[in-house]
């Protein structure tokens, strides 16, 4: 038997488990579909193509051919009017697990993770809504993400599909130490393992992510913008514990973030192995010389780094005068080096670490990275691609989705304009396909809440 035949049933026999799991017969399985698209971005190539089909079984792709065709019994969508995409891959997206804004301590000690799994629930479905039909999630509330992956893999819950990596690694009194400015004696679960001091310690807390189901591992090198008390610019973990953080989750087949902001820690990280850095503000020439050499991606972030700045200047007395402070100073620096960054070559993939139920409407709609990203100096048809095939291979799943190709999963979206005219046509997604499932259709959800 062929790796391909291994593949496919492997495939057929999950679909078959969990048809009969529902009582479904085997009849029942069989369901053929033909998207007429009248412009195919097919999230691979660089030109797109006029008057396509897209044929579907079940919940795959089994071919793209040119013109409008019609297999015998199969269901027709017509998007002939439409710009056809692959669903969208957010590489930077917490779902939850964000800090309101004018947030006091009060009010984060306040929210519980039963807050924080029901909001999490109800943005699953926004960001499918949004044409995201696939989400990495670089870091959540003690085990929630991998609840809710799993929810929404087994039907109980709608959403995309999730890579998720549980709680993020980083150095005691670092960007993810959620002990910071409050009572160090609070009780806090994840302290138990996701702050870390030494190599050993560093070992442990990404085996026992890997233990809790995590997809990938996050790690923290550098401070960060949003908490109160440690600084972007510094190298918060030493290169020892980086190192053994990385090694340990490549022996056991996880890649490994980094949110990193600071120079050196992006520098000695990509040195080390680190799969890629999330936001990446001070990257310099050597930086993106390292990121080509080492195959490592950047994920810019840029429209929260944006939103951040909006708030420094419209409400400085909402946040730590320090707080304000890096968040402006990033700010400065971060797009300039998204640029620079784009213009060295270096391998960009979609993210936006925004909230979807957060307080400001522009940033609520994640498809405004693309904004940010044309803005700064990234033609729309690769900004789009950094949102589905490159996404995909940061990910490490580029054979079931990010293209609209033969054997992909049927994730598709489609915008009624030209967004390679105008990318903000990507915020008015009127269509979403995930699995051969309609979620959306003529600008409406078709599973309202």
């Amino acid at each position: 038997m062929t790796a391909m035949s291994r593949i496919t049933q492997r495939r057929l026999t999950a679909t078959m488990a969990a048809a009969f799991a529902l009582g479904l017969s085997s009849a029942a399985l069989t369901k053929d579909v033909v998207i007429h698209a009248g412009t195919l971005i097919d999230g691979v190539s660089k030109q797109p193509k006029s008057q396509m089909s897209i044929l579907i079984k079940d919940d795959r792709i089994t071919g793209v051919q040119a013109g409008f065709v019609t297999p015998a019994g199969a269901e027709v969508i017509d998007l002939s009017n439409a710009t056809v995409l692959p669903g969208l891959i957010d590489d930077h997206q917490h779902v939850g697990f964000t800090t309101p804004l004018y947030a006091t301590n009060v009010s984060l000690l306040a929210r519980s993770e039963a807050d924080e799994t029901l909001k999490m629930e109800a943005n699953a479905q926004t960001i499918l809504q949004q044409g995201f039909t696939s989400i990495r999630v670089p870091g959540g509330a003690d085990g929630v993400d991998i609840a809710l992956k799993r929810a929404i893999t087994n039907g109980y819950v709608i959403g995309p599909r999730m890579w998720v990596a549980s709680v993020p690694i980083c150095a005691t009194g670092s960007h993810c130490d959620s002990r910071n400015s409050r009572d160090f004696d609070a009780e806090n679960l994840n302290a138990k393992y996701n702050y870390v001091d030494s190599p050993e310690e560093a070992v442990k807390a990404v085996r026992l992510n890997k233990l809790r189901g995590a997809d990938f591992i996050k790690i923290m090198p550098s401070g960060g913008a949003g908490s109160v008390s440690d600084d972007p610019k510094r190298q918060l973990m030493t290169n020892e514990e980086i190192k053994a953080a990385i090694d340990t989750a490549h022996s056991l087949g996880l890649k490994v973030a980094g949110h990193i902001m600071g120079n050196d820690a992006i520098n000695n990280s990509i040195r080390l192995g680190i799969d890629s850095v999330e936001h990446g503000s001070y990257g310099d020439a050597v930086s993106y010389k390292l990121y080509k050499e080492h195959g490592a991606y950047l994920v810019p972030t840029l429209a929260v780094s944006a939103r951040g700045e909006e708030i420094v200047q419209a409400h400085p007395e909402s946040m730590d005068p320090f707080q304000a402070k890096k968040r402006h100073e990033i700010h400065m620096v971060h797009q300039t080096n998204f640029t620079n960054a784009y213009k060295a070559g270096v391998k960009i993939a979609f993210g936006t670490d925004l909230d979807v139920s957060g307080p400001n409407p522009k940033y609520r709609m994640l498809a405004v990275e693309f904004e940010f990203m044309v803005q700064d100096g990234m033609p729309p048809m690769e900004s789009i691609i950094a949102a589905t095939s490159s996404a995909a291979d940061l990910i490490g799943d580029t054979e079931d989705i990010g293209s609209l190709q033969p054997g992909r999963y049927a994730d598709v979206v489609a915008v009624a304009g030209d967004p390679l005219k105008d990318v903000k046509e990507l915020e008015k997604v009127q269509f979403v396909m995930k699995g051969g499932v309609v979620y959306r259709r003529d600008g409406k959800s078709t599973f309202p809440r």
